[in-house]
Order: structure tokens, then C-alpha cells, then sequence
């Protein structure tokens, strides 16, 4: 019952999240199994309008209090249309503090969700469809306790 409880919870957060006017893009892929394999990427298409805009890109991560590391680390690739890479960064995000050991995130139930910015006053070279590839580079093949990733496209301020 806690789990249909909290995804009901999660659908109305994703409701609230997706009227937001700065937002230009939010979709996440869900880990059904609560683990996410390494040959299991997770892949966005996401459509710019203005490229005279600057955007920020954010990391959404859903993971459990159960997740055994204090951090996860994600390789992002972001491609043009043509298949073109655009930048690639292995990034570090911490999930829990490292001295408390109290999940960052916000809490609904046992799933906590983080938000970190990846690319920020980022300029797209010109408008049209792009491509993120967001890989776990863990050292476990699958890692569990995590049920979702997602990316999140905004106007930067």
C-alpha cells in the first residue's frame, strides 16, 4: 500500500513540477526492478525553440534510504541531431551527507529525489532536436535502490 501511496504522491509532485514556467523539458526513465544496470542507459530527446536562450540541465534522481553509497557517479553525453557530441562529463553526486549519513534529497516515504544541475548557462549552437545519454558509472553492474533518473531542461536566470 506505501508503494501505490507513494507513486501517487510522485504523480501529483511530477504534476505540480511539470507547470513550472521555467521548465522546457522534465521526463524520467523509472527502474521498475529498483536497480539500474550499467548496460541500461537512460536516453532523452529533447526539442530547443530559441538557441538565443541560455538553459540550465539537471540531473533527477529517485533512490531509496537503502542505497549503500553516499553518492552516484553519472556519464552524460549530449548529442545534436546528427549524432554530433556536444560535451561529456563524468559527474559526482552526492546522495547522502557524508558525515550524518541523512539522505539530501527530498523525502516521500523511503524515496528521496534530487535535483543537480549538470550544465548551467548552457548556449545550444542552434534550435532542433538533442540527445542526452545519461550512463551509472558505478563499480557494481547493477545498482540497486535506484528507481528512477531523469533529466530536467531549463531557461537559466
Amino acid at each position: 500500500m506505501k508503494g501505490i501511496i507513494g507513486w501517487i504522491l510522485l504523480s501529483l509532485l511530477f504534476t505540480v513540477v511539470s507547470c513550472d514556467s521555467k521548465g522546457v523539458f522534465v521526463e524520467k526513465k523509472n527502474f521498475p526492478e529498483m536497480y539500474w544496470a550499467f548496460n541500461n542507459p537512460a536516453e532523452f530527446e529533447f526539442a530547443i525553440v530559441d538557441a538565443d536562450k541560455k538553459y540550465n540541465l539537471l540531473f533527477n534522481i529517485r533512490n531509496t534510504a537503502k542505497y549503500q553509497y553516499q553518492n552516484i557517479y553519472l556519464q552524460y553525453y549530449l548529442e545534436d541531431s546528427t549524432g554530433r557530441l556536444l560535451s561529456k562529463e563524468l559527474k559526482n553526486i552526492q546522495l547522502f551527507n557524508s558525515k550524518t549519513g541523512i539522505p539530501l534529497g527530498k523525502g516521500i516515504g523511503d524515496y528521496y529525489d534530487i535535483e543537480r544541475i549538470f550544465l548551467e548557462h548552457y548556449s545550444f549552437p542552434s534550435k532542433g532536436k538533442y540527445n542526452l545519454r545519461i550512463d551509472q558509472f558505478m563499480r557494481q553492474d547493477s545498482l540497486p535502490e535506484i528507481s528512477s533518473v531523469g533529466l530536467r531542461v531549463e531557461y537559466a536566470e
